[in-house]
């Protein structure tokens, strides 16, 4: 049976790779090290380290792997408690649930989508031991209210920044405030190379322990730099590294991440121009002390008929919008490994309502174009483009 499915005219992302990246593959090739480690991955380390400022990075195959590192360098297990959005990718949860740990589920903002302050602290017991922040869509959290209570409890601050490379919050790079931190080079990031992550970390009682975790448990770095006369196991680890080939094209990316940012703020701001101005829909909120960089342009219907609707229209018409995250409390999984405090009501809502448009730094002006029009005609068929908050005179 044939897919009855038009051809699709704008997808939901496509990588936008360039000259920098084919040259700095053809480097690697020719260097003859394909295996992690190597030139590519240092300078890739190097350059995060100076954008970020954070004390050390290390690259890794995923954003997932990256997260499976922190809970190995805090040492969890059965018992200890990491409180968290459940409005997240499942990457952000296994990481703890792996070592025995309990992710405890809090409910978001409303308007950022990001763990809330106060359900953080009433989630709070004498089991926690850290909280994970997800910075939304490239949006920082309360980074100043986390980080004083974090220091009132005594807990370990973590950010899950898979979505944030780039993005600031009051100036400070996202990924640079908590202990340590992770960054996704996934295929759909502003910044890919296909697979990849990055762990950051900030705390220097961190980067030993980190180093061991990545190199399968063994202080192979400390030989490498000729601290050791031979190296051998020292913790709990494995193979965290990225390939060579996937570093250098990560390398060329990171060098053109400020190009790729712009050209996705353009298209985010004709987006917001176009559909920020109706009140029947909910568009992306951006904090005054928050720097995005325009990873998701999401807008949130009154319900969830209405979204999965738009989506199939948009579909017919060729254009791939995408609805995000299951609320990770209310799946199988969740359940069994973790637990929900509260009801995380906006959590639900989020999940029920939401619907992301295709956004890439390649897109071009017709397929830009053809989004909106798209949902436009949607919008217009079902009553919702009538509702316009007047501007002021």
């Amino acid at each position: 049976m044939q897919n009855s499915d038009p051809p699709i005219r704008v997808p939901f992302c496509r990588p936008d790779y360039g000259r920098e990246e084919r040259d700095a593959f053809e480097e690697a090739i020719a260097g003859g090290r394909l295996e992690g480690g190597g030139a590519q991955t240092k300078q890739c380390e190097t350059l995060l380290e100076k954008n970020t400022g954070a004390e050390r990075v290390l690259i890794t195959p995923s954003c997932t792997a990256a997260l499976e590192m922190t809970a190995l360098a805090l040492e969890l297990g059965p018992g200890d408690e990491v409180i968290m959005p459940a409005f997240t990718f499942v990457s952000t949860a296994n990481a703890f649930a792996l070592r025995g740990a309990v992710p405890v589920f809090a409910d978001i903002d409303p308007l950022t989508l990001n763990l809330d302050v106060a359900a953080a602290r009433a989630a709070i017991t004498p089991r926690t031991r850290a909280i994970m922040l997800v910075h939304y869509a490239g949006v920082g959290c309360e980074m100043e209210a986390f980080l004083a209570l974090c220091a009132e409890h005594n807990l370990v601050l973590l950010e899950d920044a898979a979505q944030g490379i780039g993005a600031a919050w009051n100036g400070k790079a996202l990924g640079s405030f908590g202990a340590m931190a992770a960054f996704s080079f996934h295929h759909t990031k502003n910044v890919t190379c296909g697979e990849g992550g990055a762990l950051l970390v900030n705390a220097p009682n961190f980067v030993r322990p980190a180093e061991f975790i990545r190199d399968k448990g063994t202080d192979r770095a400390d030989f490498l730099r000729g601290q050791v006369s031979k190296y051998e196991w020292r913790v709990l680890g494995s193979s965290y590294l990225l390939s060579e080939l996937a570093a250098a094209v990560l390398l060329g990316q990171l060098k053109r991440e400020e190009e790729l940012t712009r050209a996705r703020l353009k298209i985010w701001q004709i987006y917001e121009e176009h559909f920020g101005r109706l009140n029947s829909i909910r568009t992306p909120h951006i904090p005054t002390a928050a720097r995005h960089n325009a990873h998701i342009y999401a807008i949130r219907f009154a319900n969830q008929e209405l979204r999965d609707a738009c989506a199939k229209h948009m579909r017919s018409l060729g254009v791939i919008a995408a609805p995000h995250y299951v609320a990770l409390h209310l799946t199988p999984a969740g359940q069994k490994y973790g637990r929900a405090s509260g009801e995380l009501p906006h959590t639900i809502d989020a999940a029920q309502t939401l619907l992301r448009l295709p956004l890439y730094s390649a897109m071009s002006a017709d397929e830009t174009a053809l989004v909106i029009e798209s949902l436009t005609s949607f919008l217009h068929s079902n009553g919702l483009d009538t509702d316009a908050i007047t501007p002021a005179p």
